[in-house]
């Protein structure tokens, strides 16, 4: 059973990776009412952007760039000027605010490193928003939301997604000798492949639950239990992806099951049989939920979870199985204006955005809709796929109409010739 500061840190992070703003529940008592923030110039979404601003902008700015949209500088600027000197980012910081390296954390990190790669030309910040996950490692290779605390897959998940795009091998990073390129292994600590199987069900768990990731170990017993957005947002780093997803990989057979013929098998999960495994597992979740997971949490009912599915489609698309995610992003995009509160809410278009692309569908009605949510892009894409810059465009019609004046042009200016030749000949 999870304790309470571990079910408000499970919250909190619930609510960040489905994009509503939500304040932490850890304290003993009621939290005081925090007064709503403006929304600065460059941000995308109109809603208070305290706890989830770094997270809808990066996926918002990662999303576009996919679909060769060129973002303002304004909005990609506000990214950048959220990060703090030391290479981590919090969920939102005030303009001209300190720092407080506690309030940074590890999942508006690793998605801010991965849109600042997907943009390009921010080496600097990427390498810096590195060297802070790599110092903010758990011994045991995880990550958790906030330094300091006990990790969970979901920030492993992340944090390995940012090493992905960033071109580091997990297996390099560990606490202790991130640099050896043996894992840590000679300094005695855990890479992040070891801190992501920490969280995975294996060959001791029940068949139907083998594959899944817990999001936390039991604190009393360390028993893990199956919980679908933990295994949704673990997947994607599993399957060896990061964000956007685009990838040509394709494997006709369906996700391959964790081999298990024996009592001997290793109740951890190999890296190799990772992603198969939890690919595995989502796909016969999907396939029991008509296509969709479903959000269990304490004292609530439980509800269709747009987030851990669209996660899962991102996962099984990595791994190579787009025909079993298909009918996930068919599910998502009927239920678009419910998850997108009707295109308002810029996290959930962004990640509805990032499925889609990832599945090859028609995206220009979603990118339009995300690009209306923030400042005018510098360009977008053209039929041609060349990038037309935004202040320059000119409509069809537009055109059609400087062609047809400039043919009346040129046969008036003909017929003109003509005339005087005839009356002239010497012209």
């Amino acid at each position: 059973m999870l304790t309470a500061a571990r079910l408000g840190a499970a919250t909190l992070s619930a609510a960040l990776l489905a994009g509503v703003a939500a304040g932490p529940a850890l304290a003993d008592g009621p939290a005081p009412t925090p007064t709503p923030v403006a929304v600065p110039d460059g941000l995308y979404g109109k809603s208070d952007p305290t706890y989830d601003g770094v997270w809808r902008q990066a996926l918002a700015l990662t999303a576009l760039t996919a679909a060769k949209v060129t973002p303002a500088d304004s909005a990609v600027n506000w990214l950048t000027g959220q990060q703090c000197e030391d290479g981590g980012w919090p969920s939102y910081r005030a303009a001209g605010a300190a720092c407080d390296p506690k309030t940074e954390d590890s999942n508006a990190t690793a998605v801010a490193i991965q849109a600042l790669v997907a943009l390009g030309a921010h080496q600097p910040a990427v390498d810096r928003g590195v060297a802070w996950l790599k110092a903010n490692q758990n011994a045991d290779g995880s990550w958790a939301y906030n330094p300091g605390s006990p990790g969970d897959a979901n920030s492993t998940g992340l944090a390995v997604n940012a090493l992905f795009a960033a071109r580091t091998d997990p297996a390099s990073v560990a606490k202790a000798g991130n640099d050896s390129g043996t894992g840590g292994a000679a300094g005695g600590g855990k890479n992040a492949f070891d801190g992501l199987a920490r969280f995975q069900l294996g060959c001791t768990a029940p068949a139907d639950q083998r594959g899944a990731f817990a999001y936390q170990p039991d604190t009393a017993t360390g028993a893990l239990t199956p919980n679908d957005l933990a295994s949704a947002q673990a997947a994607l780093a599993a399957a060896g992806g990061h964000l956007p997803v685009a990838t040509s990989v394709r494997a006709d057979a369906e996700p391959k099951a964790l081999a298990c013929s024996d009592g001997s098998a290793p109740a951890t999960v190999p890296h190799a049989e990772a992603g198969e495994a939890v690919g595995a597992y989502l796909a016969a979740r999907l396939r029991a939920g008509d296509e969709h997971l479903t959000l269990v949490t304490p004292g609530a009912a439980p509800s269709p979870d747009y987030t851990a599915t669209a996660w899962a489609a991102l996962a099984l698309i990595q791994s190579g199985h787009p025909d079993r995610a298909s009918g996930a992003v068919d599910w998502l995009d009927q239920q678009e204006d419910a998850w997108t509160k009707n295109g308002t809410d810029a996290g959930a278009t962004a990640t509805l955005l990032l499925a889609s692309e990832a599945d090859h569908r028609p995206t220009s009605d979603l990118t339009a809709k995300l690009t209306a949510l923030g400042p005018a892009p510098k360009a977008t894409a053209a039929a041609s796929g060349e990038a037309t810059p935004a202040s320059k465009k000119t409509d069809g019609i537009g055109q059609y109409w400087v062609i047809g004046i400039g043919l009346l042009i040129g046969i008036g200016g003909g017929l003109l010739l003509s005339l005087q030749r005839k009356r002239n000949p010497n012209l």
